[in-house]
């Protein structure tokens, strides 16, 4: 069986999967600020497919959703020339199964998209998409497939750099859930109020989101680096899948597959 590459274009990072069939064989990132010519991400990206035993000749196809959109002409080319196909990417045009009611569907950012499609094919709906990224973003997708609104706040590292950056006294600190709230030193302070206050912006979102759509049995579902954490705290998500975003990479793909 042949593989597909899928790329996750983030501000922070790149993450790549290959898939055989439904399974995710393999994962690995790079740096997404760092900039790159076609050739050199051509020839990196080889060279991690090498070390994680994936060959060209095996590769089927590429999908990429990216929210920066600075860095596509050198990846798609690398893609195109060292792959061998032109990758798909995520946007208008491209077939998800779902459909955008907002105001205006263009300003949604592919992520976003991508990370619904994957909660409501795997979950199905209603469903509401928490990503703790960059930004912290939080999707309603109807229980008909529609993606109906979206809420966006600052992520707990913007937070955190927001924190030590614009204040003279206050260290950087790892983020991690300190032992109490109760703090009383500088550092388990700090992360008691990111962590926490995380926690409590998570719980109050989806309840007001309950609130306002009526959908009381509303699935919660996160990913996101951070997701993990906030998610063995917070009690209104239900499931935490750290591959949301590559899975539902793979499913757009799968779905362009059928019309090329």
């Amino acid at each position: 069986m042949r593989v597909i590459l899928v790329i996750d274009v983030g501000n922070t990072n790149m993450t790549f999967g290959v898939y055989r069939g439904k399974e995710l064989v393999t994962t690995f990132r790079m740096t997404t600020k760092q900039p790159r010519t076609s050739d050199e991400y051509g020839i990196t990206i080889m060279e991690l497919l090498r070390i994680n035993g994936v060959e060209k000749e095996e590769m089927e196809g590429t999908i990429i959703a990216s929210v920066v959109p600075n860095v596509m002409h050198s990846l798609t080319g690398a893609v195109t020339r060292y792959l061998g196909t032109p990758p798909v990417i995520v946007g208008p045009g491209v077939k998800t199964g779902l459909k955008i009611t907002t105001e205006n569907p263009r300003q949604i950012g592919s992520d976003r998209i991508v990370d619904a499609v994957a909660a409501y094919e795997l979950y199905g709906g209603p469903v509401l998409v928490l990503d703790f990224g960059t930004a912290t973003t939080y999707d309603l997708v109807t229980e008909d497939g529609c993606f109906a609104a979206g809420i966006t706040a600052p992520g707990i590292r913007i937070s955190a750099k927001a924190l030590w950056g614009e204040t003279a006294r206050l260290p950087e600190v790892e983020i991690k859930k300190p032992k109490s709230i109760l703090a009383q030193e500088t550092v388990s302070s700090m992360q008691a109020g990111l962590v926490y206050g995380q926690i409590g912006q998570t719980e109050y979102i989806v309840s007001q989101v309950k609130k306002e759509s009526g959908y009381t049995d509303l699935k919660v579902v996160a990913t996101g680096g951070l997701g993990r954490l906030i998610s063995e705290e917070a009690e209104s998500i239900q499931i935490y899948n750290s591959t949301l975003t590559l899975d539902g990479l793979r499913i757009i793909y799968e779905k362009n597959r059928t019309v090329k």
